[in-house]
């Protein structure tokens, strides 16, 4: 399993260092020996040679306690230093890392990024501003928007003048003859409304070629920089051009409909009504009924879209959702991202677990609830408490990255230790170990 190779590596470290000591020990107690049973000098080696069988049986039995002392230190060190310690059958151990539930936080909405103002490592707040998108876009759409609104608005006010001036020009038909002079009120009023026709239409070119004006110039500079064929850029200018053009077609409409209206007061008294023109002018109110409840409903839609441009620059900027640290920068200023692109990652480190597995044979013993402790390598002997939080609802080998061959063929069931206290020390990453207290 994980962390396995560096934990045997200890190990065989440790037992490495214990047989050594062993070694030296033994082989000092057979020097001290040595001294007190073999002679050194010559004198004593032709003295041992004359020496009697009696004094013969003495070395030999001297030798074989050498032997026997030997043996029990070499049997004390195994039993104090070299022996696995006994399992404890109320504890199921795992090995695994340290992991943490993370969020990757993206625009809301399309753009180039203006500003990211945390950096990896950086600790940030719930609902602190993490970084800002340029408002061009949004600030041309609302202008865009109210423009519609605008138009709208003068559309149903137009309606609604036309309606009246329509219900004078019924009411002048069923008066007769002898009201004609209604009915050139009503052609003055008529006159009266194509001026404010005229005048809306102004105002819908004007806005139009407002809206042409700053197209020319972006696309203009876009071509300018390669970012956008030439000929945007040149259909561009020529919409605009031809707005201008509608514009000063639009003026002269409006004293058009000026001079009309002083036609139609110079003749108010010499127009003569026919009474055929009631049912005609009916049909004309009709017309313009439904032509102003069309035009309320644009004007509402018109209104709700610049709500939603304006909402929009709500969007523009980034926010934590909680608080946390920045693990991962994804992106720089300057940078255009798409609305869920990732611009940051954040990890919660008061709130990590530390993943990992245990046999087969032993997660039988082990219960959600229950209490554990987890050891990291960089403090192996300070316990942080735990608890299991979830446990695999199936079995699997062993992961791949595991270093020796015969853990990888093993049956193991991954497990969730969920640490209670962090505090910023355990870090996703970090391998650890882990203790199930399952009695």
């Amino acid at each position: 399993m994980i962390g396995n190779a560096s934990r045997r590596g200890r190990l065989r470290s440790q037992h490495r260092e214990a047989f050594l000591g062993s070694a030296d020990l033994t082989y000092q107690l057979i020097e001290i020996m040595k001294e007190r049973v073999m002679p050194e000098s010559k004198e004593n080696k032709t003295a041992e040679t004359s020496k009697t069988p009696s004094r013969k049986v003495y070395m030999m039995r001297r030798a074989v306690a050498l032997v026997l002392i030997a043996g029990v230190a070499g049997g004390a060190i195994w039993f104090f230093f070299l022996r696995s310690p006994k399992a404890d059958p109320n504890v199921v151990k795992l090995s695994g890392r340290i992991e943490g539930d993370d969020a990757a936080v993206s625009a809301k909405v399309g753009g180039r990024l203006k500003e990211i103002t945390v950096r990896e490592g950086d600790q940030v707040k719930a609902g602190q501003v993490i970084a800002s998108i340029d408002d061009e876009q949004v600030r041309a759409r609302e202008e865009q928007e109210q423009s519609l609104v605008e138009q709208s608005e003068a559309k149903v006010a137009w309606a609604k003048q036309q309606i009246a001036v329509l219900n004078a020009q019924l009411e002048q038909s069923d008066v007769g003859v002898d009201q004609a002079k209604l009915d050139a009120q009503g052609r003055v009023s008529q006159a009266e409304a194509d001026l404010a026709k005229a005048e809306a239409q102004l105002v819908q070119h004007q806005a139009e070629f407002k809206q042409a004006r700053y197209d020319e110039e972006r696309y203009t500079t876009l071509a300018t920089t390669g970012d956008v064929p030439e000929r945007t850029g040149n259909q561009a200018r020529s919409t605009s051009e031809s707005q201008a053009a509608a514009v000063q077609a639009a003026k002269r409409q409006v004293d058009a409909a000026r001079a009309g209206l002083m036609v139609a007061k110079a003749n108010l008294a010499n127009v003569a009504m026919r009474s055929s023109q009631s049912l005609a002018i009916r049909q004309q109110i009709i017309q313009s009924q439904s032509d102003i409840a069309s035009a309320e409903a644009e004007t509402e839609k018109a209104r709700a879209r610049l709500k939603e441009a304006q909402a929009n620059r709500n969007d523009l900027q980034i926010i934590a959702p909680f608080d946390g640290t920045i693990t991962t920068r994804s992106a720089e200023p300057g940078e255009v991202v798409t609305a869920g692109t990732p611009v940051v990652t954040i990890v919660n480190l008061n709130t990590v677990y530390l993943r990992g597995f245990i046999p087969e044979g032993e997660i039988g013993k082990v219960r959600t609830g229950q209490t554990a402790r987890v050891y990291l390598d960089s403090a192996p002997n300070k316990a942080l408490e735990a608890t299991v939080i979830r446990i695999d609802p199936e079995a699997s080998f062993t992961p791949e990255n595991t270093y020796f061959r015969d853990d990888r063929i093993k049956q193991v069931v991954g497990v969730k230790l969920q640490i209670k206290a962090g505090n910023g020390f355990a870090k996703p990453g970090m391998p650890a170990d882990g203790e199930v207290v399952v009695n």
